[in-house]
């Protein structure tokens, strides 16, 4: 006859699957809209099942009464819903850069379906974000997210009080982070698209008569995409380089 888990092992491996739950929500690759939701409670479960040995000394005894156990569960799930977040906000930067992008190439007006997001967007950020995406599974990055999770149980240990000034001074910190990011990302196109303009300008008072705007917007477009398509390279390095550094954060516990 086999050995049954104990009451105190089942309350040990619900707290950790409820974290690990809200994190696979938020998390980029798993959590995404496309993926089944029992992909994502699978993936979840068996997570959990790993992890709870390893930090079972880490969380609290089972509580002796109803109450006392929903105050946990709440706890875990805010802390789980923080941590999910601070990770998918950096995939933000790659859709503000793929906006302005849009915005400076006259693009803004093709709209497609994001199937990350499951929301209409500029075609051009619907491609960064899923070359974002790409780029986290092909540098082997979803690792780093098991560790993060790991260490999370450090960072935010269920027997300490709920940090609420650090993680919204995290949160803070990674979405001005992400948006500065988006913005140097798109550095390239927007120095080209304010030269463009303003030669276009000079163009349109120097010959009144000529049909300038004719002539200058399949120009910004073909030169914008090909500055894009030159630069794009770089934009994935240094992205992927910051979403390495923020995933850091977590691994230094």
């Amino acid at each position: 006859m086999g050995n049954w888990a104990t009451a105190d092992q089942v309350w040990a491996c619900a707290l950790v699957f409820i974290r690990v739950g809200a994190i696979a929500v938020l998390l980029p690759g798993v959590g995404e809209t496309a993926v089944p939701p029992r992909i994502r409670l699978t993936f979840a479960f068996l997570l959990a099942l790993v992890l709870t040995p390893v930090v079972a000394d880490k969380l609290p005894a089972l509580p002796g009464s109803v109450g006392a156990m929903g105050g946990w569960v709440l706890k875990e799930t805010l802390t789980g819903i923080v941590i999910g977040a601070v990770l998918r906000m950096m995939l933000a930067a790659l859709a503000v850069a793929g906006e302005i992008v849009s915005l400076q190439t006259t693009l803004s007006f093709a709209q497609t379906a994001n199937p990350l997001q499951a929301q209409p967007g500029t075609t051009l950020a619907s491609f960064l974000t899923i070359l974002g995406l790409t780029l986290v599974f092909a540098t082997g990055l979803h690792r780093m997210f098991i560790g993060a999770i790991f260490n999370s149980f450090d960072l935010f240990a269920p027997a300490k009080a709920l940090m609420v000034g650090d993680a919204a001074q995290l949160i803070v910190k990674t979405v001005g982070q992400a948006f500065a990011t988006g913005v140097q990302l798109a550095a390239p196109v927007m120095v080209f698209s304010l030269v463009f303009n303003a030669a276009t300008g000079l163009v349109g008072r120097v010959m009144p008569q000529f049909q300038v705007f004719f002539a200058a917007t399949p120009l910004n477009v073909l030169m914008g995409l090909a500055i894009f398509a030159v630069s794009l390279g770089t934009v994935g390095l240094v992205w992927i380089a910051r979403y390495q550094d923020l995933v850091a954060l977590f691994m230094r516990a």
